[in-house]
């Protein structure tokens, strides 16, 4: 066999190869669990007999029968695990990053609940950062705020 066969052959098989390991793992990702149907999680700093699901704070309380929470101790003796989804399940996979990038994702508004749900039960009150941050209106302070108010309903900046 020439040389040019055997690099087209070999080209070939690292063809077939790169197609089975995509054809896996497009495989295993629909098997896994839907977006919307996560659970958003935060440890919380007390004794998971001070955390009650028909006893929480008012952030998850609005949300009433729309939410299931899981509450159960801290792996490490660390506090309580307070977990929440929507019962909907929420958007699904297709329309979650426009709605995500529009603000328009209701999973935002619950991770903000859930964030502001801890910060009740560790502090007695929502925490909140000073505004406005600086004493100057620039460009550069307009894009920070614009992403810092994005920012809480994904919970990082």
């Amino acid at each position: 066999m020439s040389a040019a066969g055997k690099s087209l052959t070999v080209a070939a098989a690292g063809l077939a190869t790169g197609a089975l390991i995509a054809a896996r793992r497009a495989k295993s990702r629909r098997s896994r669990t839907a977006p919307g149907d996560r659970w958003l999680t935060v440890t919380i700093n007390c004794a998971p007999q001070d955390v009650q699901a028909d006893k929480l704070p008012t952030p998850l309380q609005e949300y009433g029968d729309h939410i299931e929470t899981r509450i159960r101790p801290a792996p490490g003796d660390r506090g309580t695990e307070l977990a929440v989804r929507l019962r909907n399940g929420g958007p699904d996979a297709a329309h979650s990053v426009p709605a995500r990038l529009a603000g328009a994702d209701p999973r935002q508004d619950l991770r903000r609940a859930l964030r502001e749900a801890k910060s009740l039960l560790e502090a007695g009150e929502v925490l909140q950062s000073d505004a406005p941050p600086t004493t100057h209106d620039t460009p550069g302070g307009k894009l920070v705020g614009l992403l810092s108010r994005r920012a809480g309903g994904e919970g990082v900046l």
